[in-house]
This record gives C-alpha cells, sequence and structure tokens, in this order.
C-alpha cells in the first residue's frame, strides 16, 4: 500500500528477542491465570528473563461483563495462584478508579454557556466543545 501509516499491517513485525510462550490455567469456577514463559527464538526456555503471571477477572456492569486483566507479582506458579486474589482485587479497584476518571471526564467536557446561545434565545442550552 502506498502511503500507509505507521503502525499499519505493514509495519507488524515480532521482535524475535522477547518471545513468550503462554500457558494457560484455571479453576474452570472463576479465576484465569496466564503465565508468560520468555523463550528463545527457538522455543527454548530463556532464562536471562522473568516469567510474568497474568490473572483474569470478569465484573458484571449493567452493559454486560468487563474482562479486567492485572499482573501478578509472583516468582513461581504456586505464588501466583496464591496471590490471585489480593492481586485481582487490585485490579478491580483500578478499573473501577479509570472507569470513574472517564465518567469524571466525559461529563466535564459539556459546555454550558452563560447566557445562552445568540439566536437561540434562553440559556443553559447544552454545547458539546
Amino acid at each position: 500500500m502506498a502511503g500507509a501509516a505507521p503502525g499499519s499491517v505493514r509495519d507488524a513485525t515480532m521482535d524475535a528477542t522477547l518471545l513468550y510462550r503462554e500457558e494457560i490455567y484455571t479453576d474452570r469456577a472463576a479465576a484465569t491465570l496466564r503465565t508468560l514463559v520468555p523463550v528463545t527464538e527457538d522455543g527454548a526456555p530463556d532464562p536471562s528473563r522473568a516469567t510474568v503471571y497474568l490473572g483474569e477477572a470478569q465484573i458484571l456492569t449493567n452493559m454486560g461483563p468487563l474482562p479486567i486483566n492485572f499482573e501478578i507479582d509472583a516468582t513461581n506458579l504456586a505464588d501466583a495462584v496464591a496471590g490471585y486474589a489480593d492481586a485481582a482485587k487490585v485490579g478491580i479497584e483500578n478499573a473501577m478508579r479509570e472507569l470513574q476518571e472517564m465518567r469524571r471526564q466525559a461529563s466535564s467536557s459539556l459546555v454550558i454557556p452563560q447566557g445562552g446561545v445568540p439566536n437561540l434565545g434562553g440559556g443553559g442550552k447544552i454545547q458539546l466543545p
């Protein structure tokens, strides 16, 4: 494609020095744990980098389930399983704060002019910036 934008499909490349193998663990009830095991470009384990543990949870909203992803500070699978609940709590709290901030920003973007809008009469008309 001529003139493709940066970040487009043409620029999609993988960095062979940052590869991970993904393993998924679940209790088949509510918890899902993803383990990202660092590997070399030939797929062998890379002991020079730390394994990453990610938790997944969902909270129910009036718009349906909202997926929450969070990192678990752990050095092995057993520690990640033990730390799942605390990390999930922090992840959900962070998501709720972000939602509240997005609501605040959305509500503060409304501009209510003082004295009305010319040729529309009256005041208090809501106008988007």
